[in-house]
């Protein structure tokens, strides 16, 4: 029987289901506000599908197929998010690219040495923790920097060492949770990059047309959101694509990402994405992502639990020494240890795949949440240091002077 809502016939996906994941999402910005931003909005989405779904009152279940849709979706449209974020364009990343690459580069090693610690006490996949461990996350430590006003060459050098980070470990994920398919991965993402590229092009030599412009502008005067829907488009077939190619959703998303932020693309066509992306599928996904979790793992396996600390452990410890290796102050690797959106996309492909099972997904994402602290104590770190200090009163003599 058709899955329509009209006639009275059944409709194909619970709308209801639907209200409540986006009711339940704001959670994010309640918890940001009453902790006056120490909390990111990420964290209180994630905590609302630990409560709706497996580990709580199992209410939502993504693996039915219209949530496993808008899940999918979701995800792709937050690694678009995550590319768009790196900004490609900052000319004040050029002079600290060296030492950024340079703490990229000197972590790698460490987070591998940490990885295989993780695996020795805590079981899971080798490969997979050492690019947990190195990553960072641009959509996480880049706002926590804008909205702390944080500036100076340090700041700098964090940026790029975050930009690097982000990128290198993005690509590594399906390699790093399929290395027995790391063939045809990699043929799967050479060819997603290629069309990426290929849009690129197109794209950069039609926006100056005539034609072109003008409807753009039209589309702007008139509210069509040209930018946006080719954007959707480009995304969603370029997903399609990576499925049928054996390639992850996470290419496509972050490649569409980096090709429009290298465009170079209107204000409003970031707030249109941000609109879209953040009022609806990002928040979605997060929520789904939380429900996927049973964190009841955690509780009933030792071996989770020291793979959590572990974990957390590594992520600032081997940040916060790639920070000593160039000579940065401490609270840079600090600020360099956000994750997010690597640890997300780990936990959305390695479940499906079971390259992790739920209490090694479980441990990811508690790691998660102490690096994400991690990145705000540093900022704060920075911040004092910063500030100026006030120079001491002078106290007044206890008896005056009779002369």
């Amino acid at each position: 029987m058709p899955r329509y809502g009209f006639g009275g016939l059944t409709p194909a996906m619970d709308l209801g289901l639907i209200a409540l994941i986006c009711a339940a999402a704001l959670l994010g910005p309640a918890l940001t506000l009453f902790s006056r931003g120490a909390v990111p909005v990420v964290v209180g989405q994630l905590l609302a599908g630990v409560i709706l779904g497996r580990t709580g009152t199992r209410i939502l279940d993504p693996s039915k197929s219209d949530l496993a849709l808008l899940y999918d979706i979701g995800f792709a449209m937050l690694m678009f998010l995550v590319g768009m974020h790196v900004p490609l364009h900052d000319q004040r990343l050029r002079s600290a690219l060296r030492r950024g690459a340079l703490a990229a580069a000197s972590s790698v090693p460490l987070a591998l040495g940490a990885g295989l610690l993780c695996h020795t006490l805590g079981g899971g996949p080798t490969l997979v923790y050492g690019v947990v461990i190195v990553s960072s996350s641009a959509a996480i430590a880049l706002p926590v920097i804008d909205e702390s006003g944080l500036s100076g060459p340090p700041v700098l050098v964090a940026m790029a060492w975050i930009t690097i980070a982000d990128i290198l470990a993005t690509v590594a994920i399906p390699l790093a949770l399929a290395p027995a398919r790391a063939a045809r991965s990699a043929l799967g993402a050479l060819i997603v990059a290629v069309l990426v590229i290929f849009v690129f092009l197109v794209v950069h030599r039609l926006a100056p047309v005539p034609l072109v412009q003008r409807v753009r502008h039209e589309g702007k005067k008139r509210g069509w959101a040209i930018d946006l829907r080719l954007s959707v488009v480009v995304l969603v077939s370029l997903a399609y694509v990576a499925q049928k190619v054996g390639a992850s959703l996470l290419i496509a998303g972050f490649g569409t990402g980096l090709m429009v932020g290298a465009i170079g693309g209107p204000k409003r066509l970031s707030k249109e994405v941000l609109g879209l992306g953040q009022g609806f599928f990002v928040p979605l996904f997060f929520v789904l992502l939380g429900a996927k979790l049973d964190l009841r793992a955690l509780g009933s396996s030792h071996g989770a639990i020291v793979l959590a600390i572990l974990l957390a452990g590594a992520a600032i410890a081997v940040h916060v020494l790639a920070s000593v290796v160039i000579r940065a102050p401490r609270a840079i690797g600090l600020l360099a240890s956000a994750q997010v959106g690597v640890p997300a996309a780990v936990i959305a492909l390695g479940l499906p795949s079971h390259a992790i099972n739920q209490g090694q997904a479980s441990a990811i994402f508690c790691g998660a949440l102490a690096s994400i602290a991690a990145c705000s104590t540093g900022a704060v770190l920075l911040r004092r240091a910063a500030t100026p200090a006030r120079p001491a009163a002078v106290a007044a003599p206890a008896h005056p002077d009779p002369t």
